[in-house]
């Protein structure tokens, strides 16, 4: 199995452009982020400046969000709000481009918190519209965009709350834009949080995922910190065939380069 740290929750001890050289030192080859940047449309000299610092660590960029707002503001996501969708448009031949730059194929378009007052089928229209443009641009990298679902314990404005609520929008944007570069990012975390058995989840629909997240439940702790038998989930990983990354996406509760002691093998990417 195929582990990555996702340098956006882990290693914020550090500066961003020194996480990686962090990851990799802890025996990671692989990182994942949120997308790193405060706008939709970076300097050359900052999006320059992550590519060495990725480059000089010697990790591959396994997974990159497109740009999803302010997050800490809590923002979840642009293509389905009418108000943001110029933003995310501007946002896809950048993001885009950093997967060619560095091999990622997985690239995270979070859908966007519902707009009160606006008709959730027009938000959903114009999220199936832009989750295509987004899926069409990145073919020419051979990359992959992944729907994901969300709690909504945390997340109470995200409208993906479940496995079949992302899938079904998998399945319109499939049948909309003829194209078959979008999956499932199949964050156990989030699924768990709403009620859904992870292990379930897999046997299920495995083949759908794009991507895999994980953080204990409830706390979003590492491995072992909560409720989770993670022994058992990862047995179910294997047994499935998944061929991609698990991405590490929890809090730590201590230095980051001290957290990893769970993990069930020394080949962590």
């Amino acid at each position: 199995m195929r582990f990555d740290v996702n340098l956006s929750i882990l290693f914020t001890e550090l500066p961003l452009l020194e996480r990686p050289a962090a990851a990799r030192a802890a025996g990671f080859d692989a990182v994942e982020l949120w997308w790193p940047f405060p706008g939709p449309e970076p300097a050359d000299r900052e999006v320059d400046a992550l590519l060495r610092a990725l480059g000089d660590a010697g990790v591959h960029l396994a997974g990159l969000n497109f740009d999803a707002g302010d997050m800490a503001a809590g923002d979840r996501g642009l293509p389905s709000r009418p108000d943001d969708s110029g933003r995310f448009r501007a946002n896809i031949d950048v993001a885009v481009g950093i997967a060619e730059a560095t091999g990622c194929r997985v690239l995270n378009a979070l859908y966007g918190n519902r707009v009160p007052g606006l008709d959730p089928h027009a938000q959903d229209d114009l999220a199936a519209t832009n989750l295509g443009l987004a899926a069409e641009a990145a073919r020419r990298c051979d990359a992959t965009v992944v729907v994901e679902a969300l709690n909504s314990h945390e997340n109470p404005g995200y409208p993906l709350t479940s496995t079949d609520t992302a899938l079904a929008v998998i399945d319109r944007v499939r049948d909309q834009a003829g194209t078959g570069n979008v999956a499932f990012l199949a964050d156990l975390y989030h699924l768990a949080r709403m009620g859904e058995d992870p292990i379930a989840v897999i046997e299920r629909h495995a083949a759908s995922f794009g991507h895999v997240q994980i953080a204990d439940v409830p706390g979003r702790g590492r491995p072992g910190t909560g409720d989770l038998p993670y022994g058992d989930v990862f047995a179910a990983l294997g047994a499935s065939g998944y061929p991609g990354f698990v991405g590490l996406e929890y809090r730590p509760d201590g230095p980051s380069a001290d957290s990893f002691g769970w993990l069930p093998s020394k080949e962590n990417a």
